[in-house]
């Protein structure tokens, strides 16, 4: 099993893909052409979409049809040791028998604001209810400033933006923080592939999305680093929709309007991928579950599929999209940073530990 490091890249790639002749599916290539090497995975860089629970969106769906497939899929997705040298004793505990919280987190080394490539931009806590009907999808402002545990290399241990964590001691310090912040415990961690997001929206065949104002992303995948996003519904592709959800340096609110955005396009994904022309067609399946098996990384427990099975039913209006609660930005010394309103927010969060739906959906409104 591989190991992902930081700021490096994993070990190796495990590609034994058997095709699903039945499903019209073809096997695809393991190693670099006229090289025998494995492919080597590209770091992960990016925003965190919820593309894992895309995937076993379908992997449930299809699994009839391809559940050899599926698992051959699954084996070969990076694993990361994400609850290393955690110690047990700083654990929330589990209040609510059967709910699933998962941290999902994504950095992009496109920002201008991330030179090393090391933090976390994007950081949700998605949570999954006993009977698995719906997910509630919490994004914490990447600003906000809390409390970050002493690594085990003795990084830390004081205050300072959430993203910090990352960078002084990878997933297990943001696990700490994420817990120490919030009080849920986290039961699996998924990461996605800044490149991989925009191929998982290519494969697609693009997404909807309505915007709401017009703006220009001067921080564009486009060659002049600019891309003009006009008012009202469009068709996005790749590219397109991770300028739209990526850019915040347009709005006055900055971040808080880039969370928006990243949540229209999360429920885009969902039901595009949802749709019956993405199941329906085994060429865009494949291209589909492909690229979203080599975007994502998860903890080395988690089983997509599995899990699919379980989330087979759930649709973009399944979902519920909230921010932790804040009281808006200041200075603290001379960094700008988000400032939690601890009260609401342990409300928020209180009712995440005891899966009381009702009340989290409350605190959307």
């Amino acid at each position: 099993m591989r190991q992902h490091h930081g700021n490096g890249e994993p070990d190796t790639l495990l590609s034994d893909r058997p095709p699903m002749e039945q499903a019209g599916i073809e096997q695809q290539p393991t190693a670099e052409p006229g090289t025998g090497r494995p492919r080597r995975r590209r770091r992960w860089k990016r925003i965190a979409l919820i593309s894992a629970l895309v995937l076993v969106l379908l992997a449930g769906g299809g699994v009839l049809a391809g559940g050899l497939y599926y698992r051959s899929v699954e084996s070969s997705i990076e694993r990361v040791d994400a609850f290393e040298g955690v110690p047990e004793e700083s654990r929330p505990q589990a209040v609510a028998t059967g709910a699933m919280n998962i941290m999902i987190l994504g950095s992009d080394t496109r920002d201008p604001d991330n030179t090393s490539g090391s933090r976390t931009d994007t950081i949700i806590l998605a949570h999954l209810p006993k009977d698995r009907s719906s997910a509630q999808l919490i994004s914490i402002p990447r600003d906000t400033w809390v409390s970050v545990p002493k690594s085990r290399e003795g990084r830390g241990g004081r205050d300072a933006k959430i993203n910090a964590a990352y960078a002084w001691g990878g997933v297990p310090l943001m696990v700490q923080t994420v817990e120490k912040f919030t009080g849920v415990r986290i039961d699996h961690v998924t990461m996605v592939d800044f490149s991989g997001f925009k191929e998982i929206v290519d494969a697609l065949g693009g997404i909807e999305i309505t915007v709401d104002k017009g703006f220009t992303s001067r921080h564009s995948l486009n060659p002049d680093g600019r891309r003009e996003f006009v008012a009202g519904e469009q068709t996005m592709d790749g590219a397109a929709a991770l300028d739209y959800a990526r850019e915040r340096y347009a709005f006055a609110d900055g971040d808080f309007t880039r969370i928006r955005h990243q949540q229209q396009v999360i429920k885009s994904i969902l039901d595009t991928a949802a749709s019956g022309g993405t199941l329906a067609s085994p060429t865009r399946l494949n291209s589909f579950v492909r690229a979203t098996a080599d975007a994502v990384a998860v903890d080395e427990s988690m089983s997509l599929l599995d899990l699919g099975m379980e989330l087979r039913h759930l649709r973009g209006g399944n979902l519920t999209f909230l921010t932790c609660p804040t009281r808006g930005t200041g200075m603290i010394g001379t960094e700008s940073v988000v400032l939690a309103d601890k009260e609401k927010a342990k409300q928020l969060f209180d009712a995440v530990r005891r899966d009381a739906v009702p009340e989290i959906l409350a605190a959307a409104k």
